[in-house]
Formats: C-alpha cells, structure tokens, sequence
C-alpha cells in the first residue's frame, strides 16, 4: 500500500521511522551523542552535531512532522517559544512589519510587544474575526501576518479562509500556531498556510515530560528557520526527540478522546445555573461555532469558563476538584485546570488582560483523556458543593 494513501494515524506510527530499523529495534534508538563523524562535509550547517538539530533522532522526526501537517520539511526545536520566536526572527528584518491577532499566547504577546521592536521590528495587532479592519493596519514594510488557530484562553476562531486570501493577495507570509487544535482537528497547508509553527510540549507529545517546539513549511523556509536556530542554540536534545516521536503515534487516539470530554463538559458546564459564560468552539453558542464546524474535524481539548461570584467562587470551585491537577500548560493525558489571570497570562498587563476578555476569574480546562463520565461528575460535583 502506498505510503500517500494511508490516513494520518497510520502515517504518524510509520513515517519517518528509519528503513531498514537500525540494528532490528522497532522503537527508534536514542543517539546519546553530542557529535558526529564530519565524514567530507564542509558546511557548518550540515556538520553532525546536536546543536546544529541533525542527529539521527532530529532527522527522522524531522519527517514524521511534516508529513503530520502535509509540508515539505519540518524542524524541532527546544521549546514552543523556540519555535515562535526563530521563525518570527528568521522571515522578518529590521524595517519590516508584522501584523499580528490581537488575543495570542501570553509569551508570544510579550516577545511581539516587548522583544522585535529592539531589532528594530515593527507590529500591528489585528481581529482575526474584522477582515474589514485589516487594510487599514497595512503598510509598506509588512510582511508577515501571525495568528492561532484557536485563541487560548478564550477559543476564538480567526477567519482563517479570509486571511489567507488576504495575505496571498497582499504578498504576506501567512505564520499559524496549530498548537491547539493539531493536525488531528486542522490542517493548515491544505487551507493555504505558509508556516505552521507548534507547542510540542503540548499535544503533539501528549504526556506532560518534555518542552519542545516545531516549525513546518517549504524547504526553503524552513533551512532558514535552521541557520537561525543554529546561531541562537535552542536545540532539542535526542531523548526529547525519541519522547516527541514516540508521543505523536498516539496523537489521534488521544486528541479524539480529548475532544470527546471536552465537548461533553462544556455541555454540562452550560447547563448549569451557576455558570455564567463557556468558551468552546464546538457549542452552537460560541461565536464562531459555525466557522469552526466548517474548519475544523474537532475543536480540541481546552475550553474556559466563569462562574458567579468572581476569583473567590473560581479558586474554591478549582479546590473542589478531584480529578483535574491545579497546573499550567494542556495537551497532556491528564487534566488541568488553572486561572490563567494566573498562571499563562500573568505576564500581560491587567489592561490588555481585560481589553482581551481575559478575566481574573476566568477558569481554563486542559480536558485530559480520563473517562468522560468520570470528568463531568466531578465538574458537577465540584459546582454543587
């Protein structure tokens, strides 16, 4: 059967294992070495070396994720932030220009607003939902347009069909974080996304024990996004990589079981006269529930959600909870539940927190993949009380 017609759980366990296995194992061996024989090779870049991300380990998952998001070459990196600020730094330039979705990742909020106008880098903050508004914030030196494919904390949904047309038009790079929903519930390649940059941490690893990131795209871009990575150092060591690869053949598996408790949870949560407002995508009262049916073949794990009575009601709702660890950061088996005026968004201004919708007591819940009844008797239980 040829490798092209298999779906994608098939694929992730066996694209880009090596052929023939190495010394008979069926798991990938780690390459527990810094360095490597030069063997005739004369350009640093391609010299074997843990730091310059092309040991065995790196190149073989190298393959598994681009063919996870269907592009041409993929590169890991030490951390998701890795990812995100790498490819920021190696598509832009002093002088240029980035329009970016005004409700991002905390972190990348910060390096935006806080780091490229150092480099002498400019930006523009856009609604990903107003393409109405978005000539308005062009400019001669923009370049780029950076977004997510879901918001976190808040789980909007850009209009994704509306700004590749829009970028395409304009001659931008079109950069999208598929962190959250994973090619599992979204593909961006196939909807016209330039670069699709990962929180390996998360899903794609699935169980809470390393940081990495990814960055996918055309060769091209992604040897550039390599020379600069080289220069900045934040390499993924083999062990992490031989977790990485051994986490995504259980990517499908476990996104469609998160999915499944989340869904099942928002609803219950809905449903319940003490909850004042749920954020998730896939209830026919989110906002853009119908843009997100139309995208997306799920809509992830992680929902938000507040209850009457403010930060007070939310901790001793939080504390009533069996099940769900108090911990940041989602994707993992387990649940976990957090305020993220708290914990991912801390970093942000109170104002751009509120400006945002982000309140202080708003609840997030990185559903896990424990039984779904289990979880939604105790998200009853814990409002009950």
């Amino acid at each position: 059967m040829k490798r092209k017609a298999l779906r994608l759980d098939t694929r992730l366990i066996h694209v880009g294992e090596p052929e023939p296995r190495i010394a008979g194992a069926v798991s990938m061996p780690v390459f527990q070495s810094a360095t490597f024989e030069a063997l005739g090779r004369t350009d640093y870049h391609d010299l074997g070396y843990i730091r310059l991300n092309n040991t065995p380990n790196h190149i073989q998952l190298h393959a598994k994720l681009a063919d996870a998001e269907g592009t041409e070459a993929a590169l890991v990196t030490s951390s998701g932030m890795a990812a995100i600020t790498t490819t920021l730094l190696s598509v832009l330039t002093a002088g240029d220009h980035l329009l970016a979705q005004d409700c991002l990742y905390g972190g990348t909020h910060n390096f935006i607003t806080e780091d490229l106008m150092d480099v002498g880098i400019d930006y523009d903050f856009i609604d990903g939902s107003d393409p109405a508004s978005w000539p308005d914030r062009l400019r001669p030196a923009t370049r780029a347009i950076y977004v997510e494919t879901m918001t976190n904390p808040l789980l909007g949904v850009a209009d994704h069909t509306a700004l590749v047309d829009f970028a395409q038009t304009h001659g931008l790079l079109t950069i999208i974080d598929n962190t959250l929903a994973t090619p599992i519930n979204f593909r961006p390649h196939e909807h016209g996304y330039d670069i699709v940059v990962h929180s390996g941490t998360k899903y794609l690893n699935g169980h809470s024990d390393i940081v990495a990131g990814a960055v996918m795209g055309a060769h091209d871009v992604i040897a550039q996004a390599k020379r600069k990575l080289d220069h900045l150092g934040g390499c993924l060591d083999p062990h992490a990589c031989f977790l990485l690869q051994r986490g995504l053949k259980t990517l499908g598996l476990r996104v469609r079981a998160q999915n499944r408790n989340a869904l099942a949870i928002a609803e219950a949560l809905a449903a319940h006269p003490s909850v004042i407002q749920v954020n998730y995508a896939g209830l026919p009262s989110h906002p853009h529930h119908d843009r997100a049916a139309t995208l997306f073949d799920g809509c992830g794990g992680l929902l938000s959600f507040e209850v009457a009575g403010g930060v007070c009601t939310a901790d001793a709702f939080i504390d009533r909870l069996r099940l769900p660890v108090r911990a940041p950061s989602l994707g993992g088996v387990e649940s976990l539940v957090t305020r993220p005026a708290a914990t991912s968004h801390a970093g942000m201004t109170t104002q751009d927190r509120q400006r945002l919708g982000i309140g202080d007591g708003l609840i997030r819940i990185a559903v896990g993949i424990e039984d779904t009844d289990d979880l939604v008797a105790d998200f009853e239980q814990a409002l009950n009380a």
